[in-house]
């Protein structure tokens, strides 16, 4: 049975998730402030977190680094914050994606199962694949290549980089500073005009209508999401 840890402040939106998440099966542990959530996490070791940026004796931005710290578990922030810069810090911290406050429970339940299906560990001999097929292309991560339509698309090194680190976190919105400190270096995070270049070429090589891209999304202000 899959374990979620809710932390959140305000006592009708935790009594909401934990009725509706129950009835769903879920084993279901609150906190109400960073302090008791870090105790929790490391007690109960949750299968999937759902947080709250504004907590009473911390930021939830800490709370994701103190998890950070020593596990992978998914962890889906909840906030009213609107502004892209708060979204942005959440997922660089490393938080797996990003629901504002008001939210409809069916899609926060949707993200959570989502950030559920991409932690679960692979089963025996699944740990070396390496290709991904969508109706498109296929992507070969070891070979470093993609094929579309049965012939090599001609990648130059930095499309391949920035294709690669999407790829990997299939599903998972990648914040834009990431990504540039991923493929371009660590003294870059502000240049987000590369990646319009960069992700333009990607779609006009790659999607079948680059106007309408189905694979590579753009979350405006925040980042890119690959969908295979």
């Amino acid at each position: 049975m899959t374990r979620v840890l809710v932390i959140e402040d305000e006592p009708q939106i935790v009594r909401a998730l934990v009725i509706n998440l129950r009835a769903r099966k879920y084993e279901v542990d609150a906190a109400h402030d960073g302090a008791t959530a870090l105790r929790l996490a490391a007690a109960r070791h949750p299968d999937v977190v759902v947080l709250d940026l504004g907590l009473p004796d911390m930021d939830g931005v800490e709370v994701i680094r103190g998890l950070r710290g020593w596990t992978r578990v998914p962890i889906l922030v909840l906030s009213a914050r609107h502004s892209s810069d708060e979204k942005v810090e959440a997922l660089d911290a490393g938080a797996d994606d990003y629901v504002t406050k008001p939210f409809g429970m069916d899609e926060l339940l949707a993200r959570l199962r989502a950030a559920v299906r991409r932690a679960e560990p692979v089963g025996p001999g699944e740990g070396d694949v390496t290709t991904v097929e969508t109706a498109e292309f296929t992507v070969d991560l070891a070979a470093k290549k993609v094929n579309r339509g049965g012939k090599d698309v001609r990648l130059t090194p930095t499309e391949w980089h920035l294709l690669e680190v999407l790829v990997r976190n299939t599903g998972r919105l990648v914040s834009q500073k990431q990504l540039l400190q991923e493929v371009w270096g660590p003294s870059y995070g502000t240049e987000t005009n590369y990646l319009r270049v960069y992700m333009a070429q990607l779609r006009r090589k790659l999607e079948a209508d680059p106007s309408h891209p189905k694979h590579f999304v753009t979350e405006p202000g925040m980042g890119y999401r690959f969908e295979g």
